[in-house]
């Protein structure tokens, strides 16, 4: 979820998942692609319902933001704190699990990076990233998921992974 979340929900090229937002909102819609009746909701209220599937199998939900896009802003990458990640966030605040603010810490590599180095960390004009900046990103993930309370996870982490600074993303 994410990104390619926007658009209409019945769009004809592509399907669509989520409702913007982080209410309780739901529209019914035949859905054109899969040719199937089916109740679309709000972007929060789907990664409400990811976070109760986890809890109810026992396991700890972590929630993530999604990656920025290359897109510069007064010489700053653009967060998505007002959209996809600022609605993850408060969905997992609603609930009282962790969150990792992987869009901020991200931004702020490219921004220290500078939009001319971040350009070949991507494989197209805007979203997809090339295996270096995948790479990036994996790296942006493991430091907030060090970062997390307690670092839950460091007895999984590679020799690679121990290696990478926590970051909280504050």
């Amino acid at each position: 979820m994410g990104h390619n979340d926007s658009g209409p929900l019945d769009d004809t090229s592509r399907a669509r998942e989520t409702i913007p937002g982080v209410g309780h909102e739901s529209r019914e819609i035949d859905n054109p692609i899969t040719r199937k009746h089916e109740a679309v909701h709000a972007y929060g209220w789907s990664i409400r319902k990811y976070i109760a599937d986890t809890l109810a199998n026992g396991e700890a939900p972590i929630v993530r933001s999604s990656i920025p896009g290359k897109i510069w802003k007064d010489c700053e990458v653009v967060r998505n704190a007002e959209d996809c990640g600022g609605w993850a966030r408060r969905a997992a605040d609603s609930q009282k699990v962790a969150f990792i603010d992987r869009n901020e810490i991200v931004a702020r590599r490219h921004d220290a990076l500078g939009e001319a180095n971040v350009e070949p960390l991507f494989a197209d004009s805007h979203t997809h990233t090339s295996r270096a900046g995948a790479l990036l990103n994996a790296e942006c993930a493991v430091a907030g998921l060090k970062a997390l309370a307690g670092n839950p996870l460091h007895l999984y982490f590679s020799e690679k992974g121990r290696a990478i600074a926590p970051d909280s993303g504050h």
